[in-house]
């Protein structure tokens, strides 16, 4: 039997997280919780978690912080709690890669929806290559190098490329799934979460700006290719870079 699905609820209130973890833990999922990022990154490191329920404000570093760091660093899903005021908050949480969001005061009954619904998609999407770590911060394609922590992207002659948010994100997804068809609408799960369509323009915009950046012909491309009736692809091998 498959163990349940591990929750990390991360929220500086203890009642609220504690009253969270009680009704999650009682709908047949495992708990824990942590009081500010800083926990939660140890959290992080000392088991693996299949979803992070993440307040976005927090004394410290905030939601928005740990949860860029998330996108970042792995594919764990994100779903942040908000409060009504910060609409602001919870569209650069979307942008920058949460999965869902619910807002403050909520029903746990909603919360525990999103939950399986984020899961059920998650567990739908094509995983990374197993030969690259999730962790890897210098990756190699065709005649580039991409600084995962530097967000930099040098090309052959030695020159940095700048990327959006976005390009990165796309870029990453590819990176971390060579050779791999992606679907649009995987793509955007990947990328955007559930907000995509509102927050994000098309894959397809986005990966003709990406292949402008990257293919000696565009037009033509190489590196990132079009499958018909199917997505795109990485049609280049990936390699870890010291």
């Amino acid at each position: 039997m498959d163990p349940a699905p591990h929750i990390l609820v991360v929220d500086d209130h203890r009642e609220i997280r504690d009253l969270l973890a009680k009704y999650l833990a009682k709908n047949g999922l495992r708990v824990d919780t942590a009081g500010s990022s800083a926990e939660a990154r140890q959290a992080l490191k000392a088991a693996a978690v299949d979803l992070v329920v993440l307040d976005i404000m927090m004394p410290g570093e905030d939601g928005l912080s740990l949860c860029r760091h998330l996108r970042e660093t792995s594919d764990t899903p994100v779903i942040l709690l908000t409060a009504m005021a910060e609409e602001t908050d919870r569209i650069v949480g979307l942008e920058i890669g949460a999965d869902d969001y619910v807002t403050k005061p909520f029903n746990p009954r909603e919360l525990l929806a999103r939950i399986k619904s984020v899961l059920r998609r998650a567990s739908s999407l094509p995983r990374p290559r197993d030969q690259l770590e999730p962790a890897t911060r210098r990756l190699g394609f065709d005649r580039w190098t991409l600084d995962v922590d530097r967000r930099e992207l040098v090309g052959p002659d030695g020159v940095a490329v700048p990327l959006s948010t976005a390009e990165f994100r796309l870029l990453t997804t590819f990176l971390k799934r060579p050779r791999m068809v992606l679907s649009r609408d995987q793509l955007l799960d990947l990328t955007s979460g559930r907000a995509a369509e509102v927050y994000d323009r098309s894959i397809d915009n986005q990966v003709s700006r990406l292949r402008r950046k990257i293919e000696a012909d565009p037009k033509a491309p190489a590196i990132i290719k079009t499958v018909w009736g199917g997505g795109y692809t990485l049609a280049a091998d990936v390699r870890e870079l010291p």
